[in-house]
């Protein structure tokens, strides 16, 4: 393949992904009704026959109708006064006890109580979540289940609560509950989630000198994942060696971990390799996964041809590209200057109809910002506002950025107003952002303004921060301004201050 040259057609063949905001309406002729047609035949439901000609009566059918829609408004009332009750329960123990009885909070619906549990795991407040459990403990009508259990100590997991795990684990054990390879693999996720491969390990030995517990592809695919995370290659090799030695194969995501990694560290013999490996597993394929962890590996390093080349066999093997695979070849292209290409694949998602995420747009602006092209950008930016998708930091981050290099500031000014307008979240990345465009532009007063408008946005200054303006200060010929915050940078290092004062 000439990559030097626009391809004619160098996506996959055509796959009719219509965008669902903008859908097909066909009008057709309504024919006229007929006795076929009827509501009184084709529903018998709500027109019977009466056996002297009448119809069913239609306030009787309101009427039970009304009743369904107040029994369940009453239901949800009902459901809130009780989570109220839940979160609230310590504080008002004695007021309870005192109006409803000490025994009314023990006799709670089971819908009602499980409903409440299952919306805070969702949501992962592991806090509340946890109170809620306590009251389910407590209901006269609760029995020890090992299921709920597991699902807890995976929430605590996600949100990096080992130690809460481990009490967790251990109530249930006490509770009577049978341990099993499905509640130590979600207790061993929750110390490899929080970075505590040692105890992870542990509990690993522990599965394997357990003939009722042995860890099973799932148990080695998230420690593995781990491993990787922190780079520790070797630890993740060899959990795949014991797994083979153990007959345990690997499947589909225990592979796509580690050629992710592998991608991400640049280390693409290693990824080829396990590529390989999986192409000649019969029992395990390639999925878009692969294809998108592969392509993002050599395209994010510049190797266009290649991640060409690899698009094409996945193509050949029959797998199909999704929005995310799109998105990876638009910020290949873009961040590598080949814009023609990604002209070509924009229009091919624009006419195969693939809908356009936030993730796109921002690929899209930052590469066209980047590029100069100004005009190009702003009608995105207009685009991505008419489709009703909300701005990210990340796409106020690309505006700023652009309108700094061309020094346009009365457009930041106008970023700055949308803003105000808007609920947006503004992180520390958007303001150095900002420190940086004000300061190639040399307007150095509202460059200061910007340490303070991060305050009032509860944001804090970081090194990027104070660095980005003590090089403002040296280009502008601002020297001994520069001088101030490089020392205040080396006393607050020194001292291991999270922000040295101006």
């Amino acid at each position: 393949m000439d990559v030097h040259s626009t391809p004619t057609n160098p996506l996959p063949l055509a796959i009719n992904h219509r965008n669902p905001r903008k859908p097909v309406l066909l009008q057709e002729q309504q024919p006229s009704p007929s006795k076929a047609d009827s509501p009184a035949s084709s529903n018998g439901k709500l027109m019977e026959r009466r056996p002297h000609g009448g119809r069913m009566d239609v306030a009787k059918l309101k009427a039970s109708e009304a009743s369904e829609r107040k029994e369940e408004v009453n239901r949800k009332i009902a459901s809130q006064k009780a989570i109220s009750v839940i979160l609230r329960r310590e504080a008002t123990k004695a007021v309870i006890e005192k109006k409803r009885g000490p025994t009314n909070s023990k006799k709670l619906l089971p819908q009602t109580v499980l409903e409440a549990l299952h919306e805070r795991v969702s949501a992962l407040r592991w806090e509340s979540a946890l109170k809620v459990f306590e009251l389910l403990r407590e209901q006269l009508w609760y029995r020890p289940y090992a299921g709920m259990y597991i699902k807890l100590i995976v929430m605590l997991g996600k949100c990096k609560q080992p130690e809460k795990a481990t009490e967790l684990f251990h109530e249930m054990i006490d509770e009577g509950c049978e341990v099993s390879q499905e509640s130590y693999t979600a207790l061993l996720s929750a110390y490899s989630r929080s970075g505590l491969l040692d105890k992870a390990f542990s509990l690993l030995d522990e599965m394997r000198n357990s003939p009722d517990c042995q860890p099973d592809v799932h148990t080695y695919s998230i420690l593995i994942k781990s491993c990787l995370q922190v780079f520790a290659f070797k630890k993740a090799q060899a959990l795949l060696s014991d797994m083979v030695i153990r007959g345990i194969k690997p499947n589909t995501i225990t592979y796509n971990t580690f050629i992710d990694a592998y991608g991400k560290a640049k280390m693409f013999a290693e990824m080829e390799s396990i590529l390989m490996e999986m192409l000649s597993d019969d029992g395990c394929k390639p999925d878009v996964w692969t294809m998108n962890s592969t392509l993002r590996a050599f395209g994010s390093s510049g190797q266009l041809e290649t991640m060409e080349k690899c698009y094409e066999k996945f193509q050949g093997a029959g797998i199909q590209p999704n929005i995310q695979t799109f998105n990876i070849l638009l910020d290949s292209y873009g961040k590598a200057g080949s814009y023609e290409k990604m002209s070509a694949v924009m229009e091919y998602m624009q006419k195969y109809h693939y809908s356009w995420t936030i993730v796109t747009y921002n690929v899209v602006i930052d590469a066209f910002g980047r590029a100069g092209n100004l005009k190009q950008m702003e009608y995105l930016f207009r685009l991505m506002r008419s489709e009703r998708i909300k701005p990210s930091c990340v796409t106020l981050c690309s505006l700023v950025r652009a309108y700094g290099q061309a020094g346009k500031r009365e457009k930041i000014d106008g970023v700055l107003r949308i803003v105000e307008n808007s609920d947006i979240t503004l992180d520390t990345v958007f303001f150095n952002c900002l420190v940086d465009a004000y300061g190639q532009m040399g307007c150095f007063a509202e460059m200061k303004n910007v340490v303070g408008m991060m305050e009032q946005r509860g944001c804090k200054p970081d090194k990027t921060t104070y660095r980005t303006l003590a090089r403002a200060y040296s280009d502008g010929g601002m020297g001994n301004h520069a001088r101030e915050i490089q020392h205040l940078i080396s006393s607050a290092e020194a001292s291991k201050k999270t922000r040295p004062d101006l």
